[in-house]
């Protein structure tokens, strides 16, 4: 759900854009042969972009955009991968180099661990996120970019698209805050999308600034609401920078008896089960799922999803004849 502070390298952007297309493609349910026929492409060349074989251009980015209905998500990431070409003098005879190597710009974060909790009541989500960046670049951090992004139906992206252009999700509906080792962070809005949001928040607030300064670490947390209308039933997890340790927890009424699975994607396999089911729990009326991993790996993505054997049961027995 997030990407990196300030400027990015080249092959980072270039890694970001191939993942996002990975993503859509997925959400869409269609093999890379599918998306080539719908872009007009050889099917080669969308595997070629997905690995990083092949740089982003502009060209595939709104051809994707357009195929996917992702509400210019992919455009995005094209024009973060120029900004970052251009802003980039490459040396003479330097070499397209893999994302799987690459390294991030002179504002560079690592995050020691990833903390995410899911907490439902029957009626509102609550995520909340903690994370522990360290910088590890030659040049203080000053901003941290994070996402918000809700899909009632996935899978169906058309049948969300529209759900969304009438019913969008609100910033003060979110109620969005953030925080620093304690400390209340300002946020500015990158992008502002039916159902996306993203946000740059800022290491500073009214009473004064607190910039990540190199070889430092500190806890950052923000946490927000979105009603179960806008929701949908799955919790995404994007590695978008190196990550030592990443915790996944969801609670829920166990009066709703919730029963959970996850799905992995990455840059180079298709989606798969995770390689370790998540631990169940009950602490009195809540059910709590777990699940967490080391050193996974950059641009992999963590998808948890569920349902509510309470309500199945009840909607079946709905429909039964009398």
């Amino acid at each position: 759900m997030d990407a990196p502070a300030d400027s990015i390298s080249i092959e980072h952007a270039a890694a970001a854009f191939a993942a996002e297309v990975t993503h859509w493609r997925d959400v869409k349910g269609w093999a890379k042969r599918a998306l080539a026929l719908k872009m007009g492409f050889d099917p080669s060349y969308v595997s070629h972009v997905e690995s990083g074989r092949h740089p982003p251009t502009e060209d595939f980015a709104r051809k994707a955009d357009l195929a996917l209905g992702t509400g210019s998500v992919i455009w995005q990431r094209w024009r973060e991968y120029d900004a970052a070409k251009s802003s980039t003098a490459k040396p003479a005879g330097l070499q397209w180099t893999s994302p799987d190597t690459a390294l991030i710009g002179q504002s560079a974060l690592v995050v020691e661990r990833d903390a995410a909790h899911l907490d439902y009541d029957g009626i509102t989500y609550r995520p909340s996120m903690r994370r522990l960046l360290r910088n590890i670049g030659a040049e203080p951090v000053t901003r941290y970019l994070a996402r918000i992004n809700v899909d009632r139906y996935p899978g169906d992206p058309e049948r969300s698209n529209a759900y969304y252009r009438q019913n969008p999700l609100t910033f003060d509906e979110t109620e969005l805050t953030a925080q620093c080792g304690g400390e209340p962070m300002r946020w500015e809005v990158k992008q502002d999308l039916d159902a996306l949001k993203e946000v740059w928040f800022l290491f500073e607030n009214s009473d004064g600034r607190f910039p990540l300064y190199p070889g430092q670490s500190v806890w950052i947390t923000y946490g927000y609401k979105v009603g179960r209308d806008k929701w949908g039933h799955w919790f995404q997890r994007a590695v978008r920078l190196p990550t030592e340790r990443l915790e996944v927890q969801l609670s829920f009424p166990t009066a709703l008896d919730p029963v959970v699975w996850g799905i992995e994607t990455s840059m180079t396999a298709n989606a798969r089960p995770l390689p370790t089911s998540p631990t169940e729990t009950i602490d009195g009326e809540r059910t709590i799922f777990t699940w967490s991993t080391t050193a996974p790996p950059l641009h992999t993505r963590y998808r948890m999803e569920w349902r509510f054997r309470a309500q199945s049961e009840t909607t079946s027995r709905r429909k039964d004849p009398a």
